[in-house]
């Protein structure tokens, strides 16, 4: 996963997601990296509750990526309660009103910085009647994570 952090006014996102995929797209490009998957973004809350917050956007690659302010992530598991947006962005805060009414009815939601996935987005076309956005907020885990398996050679 390659990946560009900083942190912005809720008036800078667009520009500063802009530039930061730029970036993300030039170091991919120049390193002979591949994509591997749609691009996404973690946005903490506060950018949403305070105006100003840290974001991350990222692009799953086939290989690690370095250059300026681009680098690789890992990002970790977690629970997360999933939703799609459908059309442009000018509205997405409807569909996360909708969801975030949702699972605090029902008691769920649990601090940690929402995750984006660009599906289809403005890099995919220029319909915005065809942008699909994966919206997930953290939620309370239901079950324990499981621990991954691991082999030791010579073991078994």
């Amino acid at each position: 996963m390659t990946e560009v952090e900083g942190e912005a006014g809720v008036d800078d996102v667009l520009d500063w997601y802009a530039a930061a995929m730029a970036e993300i797209d030039a170091a991919v490009a120049g390193s002979g990296a591949c994509p591997t998957g749609p691009p996404g973004g973690l946005y903490d809350n506060a950018l949403f509750t305070h105006g100003r917050g840290h974001m991350t956007v990222f692009v799953p690659t086939d290989r690690e990526v370095r250059a300026g302010r681009v680098g690789p992530v890992a990002l970790p598991a977690r629970e997360l309660a999933l939703t799609v947006h459908r059309g442009p962005h000018t509205d997405i805060d409807l569909t996360y009103g909708t969801l975030g009414a949702h699972l605090a009815e029902h008691a769920l939601v649990v601090d940690g910085p929402v995750h984006e996935t660009y599906l289809v987005g403005p890099r995919d076309t220029g319909d915005p009647a065809a942008w699909r956005t994966e919206i997930g907020w953290p939620v309370f885990a239901t079950t324990p994570p499981t621990a991954p398996e691991r082999v030791v050679p010579g073991s078994g």
